[in-house]
């Protein structure tokens, strides 16, 4: 597994992954308060202790290079769009799963650059699981103390017989629904797989699953960092109309529609 790359040592921002991920887990082992944000989005006091240690460890460690944290104050376009290499980090992607004690939540960080990632890391703190994907060098999953193995996706879902097809366990609904039957219809035969949090990109990463449509609204923080993990296993983020990879620092941080494929 590399060790370096694009400026970044790669072993410390793991360990700040794996931080955060135990800070979360230090509240998720206890009852906890539920606050809301404006956009009616659950906040927990484990999401402001994961932010905390990963603004600690990137101002340290990375004093030049400015940060989007979905639990930081948003930084108005004016300022960053003139940002051509940034940090984009959620300390909590999957708030409602960790509400519910389902277990798939994940943190995520990444970095881009020319509103692209190129390094990202998804920790699932419960499985102790790090994902790490490194432009033009790899992805590589990590689990607990064993060696890192190199994942790759698989063939494209169009040209299998047998679909797996991964969706949003809280944010599933009629699009899905019908993005399968057109598969059905084409002949093939469907597994439906649900999962939390940017897991779902992950496991395509993996070839765990071999598709994920997303119908449902979700901000450049959620997906980031595993989409450098796609990109780097051999696979696409694509957006649902242009066909073009999701882009990252828009004037509006609203990700559109997209396909994992």
């Amino acid at each position: 597994m590399i060790n370096n790359a694009h400026g970044i040592e790669i072993g410390g921002l793991l360990g700040a992954a794996r931080l955060a991920g135990a800070r979360i887990l230090e509240v998720y082992g206890r009852e906890f308060e539920i606050e809301y944000k404006g956009d009616d989005s659950p906040l927990t006091e484990a999401d402001k202790k994961s932010n905390q240690a990963i603004m600690a460890f990137l101002e340290r460690e990375y004093p030049g290079v400015p940060v989007i944290s979905e639990e930081n104050q948003q930084v108005p376009y004016s300022e960053r769009r003139s940002w051509e290499r940034f940090w984009l980090v959620d300390p909590l992607d999957g708030t409602k799963e960790f509400i519910k004690r389902n277990g798939e939540f994940t943190v995520n960080i990444a970095l881009v650059e020319h509103g692209r990632p190129v390094v990202g890391v998804v920790y699932h703190p419960v499985n102790d699981i790090v994902y790490l994907g490194v432009e033009s060098s790899g992805a590589w999953k990590l689990s607990g103390n064993s060696m890192p193995r190199e994942i790759k996706g698989g063939a494209h879902y169009m040209e299998l017989t047998k679909i797996k097809v991964v969706a949003s366990r809280s944010h599933s609904g009629p699009e899905v629904t019908a993005f399968v039957e057109d598969i059905e219809r084409r002949g093939k035969e469907v597994d439906f797989l649900s999962a939390g949090s940017s897991l779902k990109l992950c496991l395509v990463a993996e070839a765990s699953a071999d598709v994920y449509p997303r119908f449902g609204p979700t901000m450049e923080w959620d997906t980031c960092a595993a989409h450098a993990v796609v990109s780097a296993a051999g696979k696409q983020v694509l957006d649902m109309v242009t066909r073009e990879p999701l882009s990252y620092n828009k004037p509006e941080l609203l990700n559109p529609f997209f396909i994992v494929e």
